[in-house]
């Protein structure tokens, strides 16, 4: 019998996960809540799904899951609701906001001996894993050195409601740090230490998105928008972590990686899929697309597919564990060990000095053709 979720927090990224639900074998919505509740009520009526309010939801007895796409900085908190509703919980990244606030989540959940899943999932689609058979089967030698890059100029230009984006606990690490940190926790195993600079290249920024109730008016930025860090790895990889929201156009990879038999390319963290591109000694790049498997077929959007999105991959396998008493992959701990080296990254910025990262975490079994075959309905 599929576990039963129910979803606190009706925004953007709540269609993609109740879209794809159908795909799964494991889980099914049953009820959505939301602080706002015409975006409750517009979710639920689209989905067939029951409206309840916050509280109501908690509570319910017939449901098993909390999935939780509230804000960031909401994050925590309602995940602690959710555990000692005697819940499971899976929530979008990041797991807290606060290193603090997320190991108290997860010793909360620890004490009742509940689960915590926490996104990205796009490290269980078919370009990521396609990378790691890779190097799991020798194909680069011993990582070595490289580089993680997202760069771009902020979310003022498209974004209706920038702000939250430019404050403490977003930035462009918090915001989109989790998918490129945890693609390379799965890749290369936990982090060790951090080294790091920071700046912001502008104080303030002007919302400039078309058809949005905030247009003209300025934001105050208030967090670092620039990034450079040195990640050391426990396994001895040493990677450049560079997050920007103050670049008009550059020429980085996403991940690129170097060791001592050959150099690998990994697509958009943020997606699926894409092309695994390897380099052996003194040969050109071959690519390797991954379209033709697994989760990795474009699907997004759905008029016209460009990119693999199948966010809920996670929650369907948290679901199989919690069934078949095994671990999961998209875990609070990696969520924790990731939110430990985001916090690192800002604390190294500012007080210009190396962060140990204590939180580890295990690195997760890799989600092979036959198992991910399993997830499906």
């Amino acid at each position: 019998m599929p576990l039963r979720v129910g979803l606190i927090g009706c925004g953007n990224i709540s269609d993609i996960y109740l879209l794809n639900a159908g795909l799964f074998r494991d889980f099914d919505f049953v009820a959505c809540a939301d602080l706002r509740e015409e975006a409750a009520k517009k979710q639920a009526q689209k989905y067939n799904l029951q409206r309840r309010s916050i509280e109501a939801l908690l509570a319910s007895d017939d449901v098993d899951i909390v999935l939780n796409l509230t804000i960031p900085e909401a994050h925590a908190q309602v995940s602690r609701a959710a555990i000692a509703a005697g819940k499971h919980v899976y929530g979008e990244k990041p797991l807290a906001t606060r290193l603090a606030d997320g190991i108290a989540l997860m010793e909360a959940a620890k004490a009742k001996g509940l689960r915590v899943g926490c996104a990205p999932d796009t490290v269980l689609g078919a370009a990521i894993q396609q990378a790691r058979l890779r190097i799991d089967a020798g194909e680069i030698g011993r990582p070595l050195i490289g580089t993680a890059a997202v760069l771009g100029h902020g979310m003022e230009h498209w974004h209706p409601n920038p702000e939250f984006f430019f404050k403490p606990g977003a930035g462009p690490v918090f915001d989109m740090g989790p998918y490129y940190l945890s693609t390379l926790v799965n890749l290369l195993g936990p982090v060790a230490s951090v080294m790091a600079l920071s700046q912001s290249g502008f104080e303030e920024r002007v919302v400039t998105t078309e058809g949005s109730p905030f247009k003209g008016q300025s934001i105050r930025v208030e967090t670092p928008t620039s990034i450079q860090a040195l990640l050391a790895f426990k396994s001895g990889a040493q990677i450049t972590f560079l997050a920007s929201w103050d670049v008009w156009a550059h020429g980085q990879q996403p991940i690129e990686l170097h060791g001592t038999d050959a150099s690998l390319r990994v697509p958009d963290p943020n997606w699926f899929g894409g092309e695994v591109s390897l380099a052996r000694p003194r040969e050109a790049w071959e690519s390797h697309a991954s379209s033709g498997d697994r989760f990795g077929q474009p699907n997004w959007p759905a008029d016209h597919p460009v990119n693999a999105n199948y966010r809920g991959l996670g929650l369907a396998d948290m679901a199989r564990g919690i069934v078949d008493g095994r671990p999961h992959r998209a875990s609070g701990e990696i969520g924790l060990h990731v939110l430990a080296v985001m916090e690192g990254i800002l604390t190294a910025a500012e007080q210009k000095r190396p962060v140990l990262i204590e939180q580890g975490c295990e690195r997760p079994a890799p989600l092979g053709d036959e198992e991910a075959r399993g997830l499906l309905a």
